[in-house]
């Protein structure tokens, strides 16, 4: 099959978005597809491109970057001659500049195309208006004319539901992850000697963008009454700012305890792994989808906390960690619970790596996307 995939930037700073397309289109490739991705040219890698040779990766000039709009003018006349070359498309991510485009083009040439969206369709936080706006002129219709949508959960598949779209038309495929770079994990201690932390304190971990709706803050206060318990706990913030390190930095010498929390900003994905080797606990307070840091912790046996503010995923409570309430007092207790639990954070973590290789390798993923593009074009 050649598939052409939309995506609306292509760098790892920009998290899941980006990373699950790229290690889609890695996986399709070696399964002997022919995969082309056009995106934006916004904080670009060229190193993330060229590790990826098997693909054909073109970037666009972003013109306009407007509320994580880009505007890509460049790749219109591109698209218009050459989507008739592709049996089919998958576009990345909902509201977008480049989803448009295509949308246009697909409709008019007959080439089928299948959406993923990659968290909420429906327009939860800011800018819902704006939000409403695209949906009016454009969004409804991308989804009513999708051959397929793929949705990360079941709470997601509702969502696409209640958006118009028919339920005949979603199909469920999780995250995943290569389970190859994993096979050999980092040393334990390698960024605990980097970044000055001993041995005997204990990692709350959080890695995600630094913006308000993650709920950073309630990890904050929630560490707050956990340093009270617990003297050798360190909280340390791993991700790029995204508008919300300032306020975080004014929340944490608030509290007073700017001595225990540590910014990494942006890290390698080397550096990311051992974090997440070093670490004792892993926590995501708010989530939209399936994040691929869970997998991730997962497979280096960090056992995982979040809150039931975010989409549903039934394999993490009392088996990998614990799914507690969006809650202050909740959430410190789970914590404290795993920190002082060394056989219970060992169990999570052994059950985490059984876990992800045998559900959530890309190979399995990659072949559950591949059977429903091959379904859109059987029914065509």
């Amino acid at each position: 099959m050649k598939i052409l995939q939309i995506l609306q930037f292509f760098s790892p700073v920009h998290g899941g978005s980006a990373e699950v397309p790229y290690r889609l289109s890695k996986e399709l490739a070696k399964r002997g597809q022919e995969v082309t991705i056009f995106t934006s040219d916004y904080k670009s890698s060229q190193e993330y491109i060229n590790s990826i040779p098997e693909v054909k990766v073109y970037l666009f000039r972003s013109w306009l970057n407007y509320a994580k709009f880009h505007v890509t003018p460049g790749m219109i006349k591109r698209v218009k001659k050459e989507i008739k070359n592709f049996d089919i498309i998958h576009m990345h991510n909902y509201r977008t500049f480049q989803n448009i485009v295509v949308y246009y083009y697909a409709k008019k040439y007959g080439i089928p195309y299948v959406l993923q969206a990659h968290g909420s369709v429906l327009p939860l936080f800011q800018r819902e208006g704006l939000k409403k706006i695209f949906d009016l002129f454009f969004g409804y219709r991308i989804l009513k004319d999708a051959s397929k949508v793929i949705a990360l959960t079941n709470a997601e598949a509702e969502q696409c539901k209640k958006m118009g779209v028919d339920e005949d038309k979603i199909e469920i495929v999780p995250n995943g992850i290569d389970l190859s770079e994993y096979e050999n994990l980092p040393k334990r201690g390698g960024f605990r000697s980097k970044y000055l932390i001993s041995d005997d304190e204990k990692i709350i971990l959080y890695i995600g963008r630094l913006h308000k709706t993650k709920g950073i803050d309630l990890l904050v206060k929630a560490f707050v009454d956990v340093s009270k318990e617990l003297d050798d706990a360190r909280l340390v913030l791993v991700g790029p700012d995204d508008g919300y390190l300032s306020a975080l930095e004014e929340l944490i010498q608030e509290l007073k305890v700017d001595d225990k929390v540590l910014f990494t900003g942006f890290v390698t994905n080397d550096e990311k792994m051992a974090a997440f080797v070093d670490a004792d606990v892993f926590v995501t307070p708010s989530f939209l989808g399936f994040p691929v840091t869970f997998l991730e912790a997962c497979a280096c046996g960090t056992p995982i906390i979040t809150t039931n503010n975010g989409d549903e995923l039934d394999w993490i409570d009392d088996k990998v960690g614990y799914v507690v309430e969006y809650d202050k007092d909740q959430l410190r207790d789970a914590i404290i619970k795993v920190l002082r639990g060394e056989g219970l954070r060992k169990r999570f973590g052994e059950e985490g790596k059984r876990l992800v290789e045998e559900r959530f390798g890309w190979d399995r993923i990659a072949e559950k996307v591949e059977n429903v593009y091959k379904c859109t074009l059987n029914r065509r």
